[in-house]
């Protein structure tokens, strides 16, 4: 029996999932990832810890399956993408903790650059904006704050990396330094239309091209890993909302999913057409196969599961998730609580480095349950003003399904909620898991064991339709309430 391993490297955890040829779910193991929090603003990883925790995850994945290294047909690597890591090239240590996409400390750089007029290059060249969430500042930080790291970086002794670049790096003990397009297309560095990295751009952010990987197709021969006992192909690597994307079989032009992990990520598929956001949307690329690249039009929001955990861990009021849906389905109407979850800023389409956290509307009457309801509120109402952006970018978006997945999306009153403030349907997958089911569909078809992407996806099945029930006018006036409450929180400098 042919078994397919997907490695899957989230903000909070390393997990690793072995799938039989069918995509049906074997093995899992999963081992917490810390975050470090060393000023307010900065979000860190020990990337000694990600590199350690996948070996161990893959193992103890492989052997719950009852397989062996000669039964694993392809390793598949999904990743947090923006997430970036500088190391030595001689050894693989390095240089220092991996600076989380979450972290901000680069907001000052990015409104230098803007005010400078650099913006509308990057955002022709890559499809992004500036902001401190992509990786080219994060890594002219590394080499201005490390001694001696600019040099070494000049000479081509250190190598640059997302998390993926990283593991396969290790994986392969060295051999291999190379990315996907997916990850290179979160950078701030890569043409999106030409395929590769611009020159331009890293002579603006000073980014000595020796210590950039070789970008690569979504599936393909990456190298091979002798660190299972066994010399096993790597064969499919994504950044992990492209892969959830596949995971979700949103392979026509027009189809549409979000996951709701740490944060939440809407992906909009648009097909070979690169299409220009005028509403401060992202483009990027869906995948790339066989050299054809498929684009996206991008949403993300910093705070979905992260403002739930911030409940639990920060506030001490839920002991666990699920409750936080209990406590607001017992939420009292009359309530009208804002929770704006700006802990790191303000993702699409606000794009506000310098935004913070607010809660708003608060009364004497206010507790427990109305908190849980409004954190959960947030990640709806956030979702709908990406898809309200995603329509006037894209006016062929008519009658929207939404496909979910992740955590949050175990949260039944949470997916009606949004359902409701949508006013579309919403369709829930079985697994959760649709990340790494999408790592793992790369290196299923690069192995011959999957037919390619396109029409119905065999894989994906329906766990729950949540039909909206809330009135139009009830849900349009929730929405003005949440967009006054967002403008309160808004830096001076915003739009």
């Amino acid at each position: 029996m042919p078994l397919i391993l997907a490695l899957d490297q989230g903000t909070t955890s390393t997990r690793a999932i072995a799938y039989d040829a069918s995509l049906a779910q074997r093995g899992i193991a999963q081992i917490d990832l810390p975050q470090h929090f060393p000023a307010p603003g900065w979000v860190e990883h020990e990337p000694e810890d990600i590199a350690a925790h996948a070996i161990v995850v893959l193992n103890r994945a492989l052997a719950q399956a009852g397989g062996s290294p000669s039964d694993v047909a392809g390793i598949g690597i999904t990743n947090q993408r923006e997430t970036s890591v500088l190391w030595h090239r001689a050894s693989g240590r390095s240089l220092g903790r991996a600076l989380a996409w979450q972290d901000r400390r680069t907001a000052a750089q990015c409104d230098a650059l803007r005010e400078a007029g650099h913006e509308k290059l990057i955002t022709e060249r890559t499809g992004l904006l500036l902001d401190p969430y992509f990786s080219a500042t994060k890594l002219a930080w590394m080499l201005d704050n490390t001694p001696g790291a600019r040099d070494a970086a000049r000479r081509g002794e250190l190598c640059f990396g997302t998390v993926e670049s990283y593991l396969l790096y290790h994986l392969t003990e060295g051999r291999v330094h190379a990315t996907d397009a997916t990850n290179a297309a979160r950078t701030l560095l890569f043409d999106i239309h030409r395929g590769c990295w611009d020159d331009e751009l890293l002579e603006l952010f000073d980014i000595p091209r020796a210590v950039l990987p070789e970008v690569r197709d979504c599936a393909g021969h990456m190298g091979e890993t002798r660190m299972l006992g066994g010399c096993i192909p790597i064969l499919g690597m994504a950044g992990d909302q492209q892969a959830a994307t596949i995971g979700q079989g949103c392979f026509a032009p027009g189809m549409i999913k979000s996951t709701y992990g740490t944060g939440c990520f809407a992906l909009l598929v648009t097909g070979q057409e690169a299409v220009v956001s005028h509403n401060r949307l992202l483009t990027t690329i869906a995948w790339q196969i066989a050299g054809q690249r498929t684009y996206a039009l991008e949403g993300s929001i910093f705070m979905a599961g992260a403002t739930v955990q911030w409940l639990r861990d920060g506030l001490g009021i839920i002991s666990n998730p699920a409750e936080a849906g209990e406590l607001a389905a017992r939420a009292n109407p009359e309530e009208r609580i804002h929770l704006v979850p700006a802990f790191t800023g303000l993702g699409a389409p606000w794009w506000d480095a310098d935004a913070r956290g607010a809660i708003l509307g608060l009364t004497r009457a206010t507790g427990r349950a109305e908190l849980c309801r409004a954190a959960l509120e947030s990640v709806a109402l956030q979702t709908s003003d990406l898809l309200d952006a995603m329509r006037r970018d894209w006016p062929g978006m008519r009658d929207t399904v939404l496909r979910v997945d992740g955590g949050m999306a175990a949260s039944d009153w949470t997916m009606q909620f949004l359902a409701d403030i949508l006013g579309a349907p919403i369709d829930r997958s079985v697994t959760h898991e649709t990340t790494a089911m999408g790592a793992a569909y790369l290196a299923g078809y690069q192995a011959g064991l999957l037919p390619p992407p396109g029409g119905e996806a065999l894989h994906w099945r329906l766990d729950r339709r949540f039909e909206p029930l809330m009135a139009q006018e009830e849900a349009e006036r929730r929405k003005a309430e949440w967009r006054r409450a967002v403008v309160r929180v808004l830096a001076p400098h915003s739009d």
